[in-house]
């Protein structure tokens, strides 16, 4: 494999924080304040009772409390969501700093009424990033939502989804300087759960991070990108208009289709590989709508094709550990599905795609995992599990010491399921026979991903890449 342009390995950011600052003078003040707050902080959010934690933990939340309020005329829409975290700041620190409750403040929060493009918000609560910190530290975030308006006509025409909303980022604490790329209301800290009525993602750090793996993946397998792939690549505006459409896509779909369980799976124990279909269908399905809106002349639907495929071929394997890696497997999925029907070729260490038979290929895949749940409704769980496995299996190499494995059709030492799975007690016992990494990466990816760690490092809290 070739080796990396050492460029690809700087990190690049659109956050110019002496803008930010002359911008917003206190806000410095307001970074720093939570910065001092998060070292006293346990991982529920509370603060030890130690006399030097507790006076820490009042000066800098009396610190926040002063730098929102000389925020808050900047964002008059937010008015009665900064009101409510003043009043919840003050009850934290007059209770003693135990586990917070800003539940009230996260209930007027309410940015998906106001999905104007360019609209900003200042956002302050104590949380766990996902993919980022997962201690519910408080975090500050300033931010932008990217709401064009071809994409806001495609939501109330096409794709009803009034609880998603895309972002940038303007600057932020420590907890989103990681691989964190969302804004989820059920991460904040509350007494209760309540009915979650937003999820917003951060568009450019997505199309950032894409750019940049993109990129050296390409140079490494020697692929020769098409070129409006280049162009993709290139442009960080296409890029994030994509990843906009594709997360809008995407979110949309968990709730629609033949669905034989909850498509986000609350609460549910079950083997990982169920949450690897359901996400790689809802990108799948993604991709098929991207595929309609491009014979409808939809100039943003070719970049989100794109996206998808680079994006679940070059990142999703080789980012995370391999502990029930879900993202991973369905990329693994998606690039073995594509090699063993020839689109994809790796011959003489380069990477070749058959672009005319992608779409079609990515589609079959598509129809194939949406019989699975179709033929789902009609199938006891546990039987479920087993087909869905099955066609994991057919495509992507378990693990050889997996149990799993020897029950399926496709492992050469075959079993019957009854012989090697608990199948007359409780699921979680088949659950627990599930290996951390069942389906281990292929040789190439083992290479790709030595190969590539740097860059995956690098893209760390990346926002943008000019």
């Amino acid at each position: 494999m070739a080796k990396i342009d050492e460029a690809l390995l700087e990190r690049p950011t659109a956050i110019d924080t002496a803008a930010v600052a002359a911008e917003y003078p206190a806000w410095p003040r307001l970074a720093e304040a939570v910065e001092s707050l998060r070292t006293v902080q346990v991982k529920d959010g509370s603060v030890e009772p130690a006399e030097a934690d507790l006076e820490t933990a009042r000066l800098a939340t009396d610190a926040i409390i002063d730098a929102v309020t000389e925020l808050s005329p900047a964002f008059p829409h937010d008015a009665a969501y900064h009101a409510a975290l003043l009043v919840d700041l003050r009850k934290w620190a007059a209770e003693g700093f135990g586990v917070p409750d800003f539940l009230d403040s996260l209930l007027a929060f309410r940015p998906e009424t106001q999905r104007v493009d360019g609209l900003r918000h200042l956002v302050v609560f104590p949380m766990y990033t996902q993919n980022g910190n997962p201690n519910r530290n408080f975090e500050a975030v300033l931010l932008r939502v990217f709401w064009p308006d071809w994409l806001a006509a495609l939501e109330a025409d096409r794709y009803d989804n009034p609880q998603f909303l895309s972002l940038s980022f303007e600057a932020f604490t420590a907890g989103y300087d990681t691989n964190s790329a969302v804004l989820f209301p059920e991460t904040v800290a509350v007494r209760e759960v309540p009915k979650f009525t937003w999820g917003a993602i951060f568009s450019d750090r997505e199309a950032a991070r894409f750019r940049a793996v993109t990129s050296a993946a390409a140079e490494l397998t020697r692929l020769e990108l098409p070129e409006d792939a280049a162009r993709l690549v290139g442009d960080q505006g296409l890029a994030q208009d994509s990843f906009a459409l594709w997360d809008m896509i995407h979110d949309r779909t968990h709730s629609h289709g033949d669905l034989p369980f909850d498509p986000f799976m609350i609460k549910q124990r079950m083997p990982y590989w169920l949450y690897a279909l359901e996400e790689l269908r809802c990108d799948l399905n993604t991709f098929r709508e991207a595929v309609r809106l491009e014979g409808e002349g939809v100039p943003q639907a070719r970049p989100v094709q794109q996206a998808i495929l680079f994006d679940r071929l070059f990142r999703f394997p080789i980012t995370g550990d391999r502990v029930r890696n879900y993202d991973g497997l369905g990329g693994q999925l998606l690039f073995a599905y594509l090699h063993k029907n020839d689109v994809l070729r790796w011959t003489d260490n380069r990477l070749t795609i058959d672009w005319v038979n992608v779409a079609p290929a990515v589609i079959a895949l598509c129809e194939k995992v949406e019989k699975l749940y179709r033929d789902g409704i009609d199938r006891p769980k546990t039987a479920h599990w087993i087909a869905a496995y099955e066609l994991v299996a057919e495509y992507v190499t378990p693990h050889p010491a997996s149990t799993w494995a020897r029950g399926s059709v496709v492992h050469p030492s075959t079993e019957p399921w009854a012989q090697v799975l608990p199948l007359d007690g409780p699921n979680k016992g088949l659950v627990d026979l599930v290996l951390s990494d069942e389906f281990p990466l292929s040789m190439f990816y083992e290479a790709l991903e030595k190969k590539m760690r740097p860059v995956i490092a690098a893209t760390r809290g990346i926002t943008a890449r000019d």
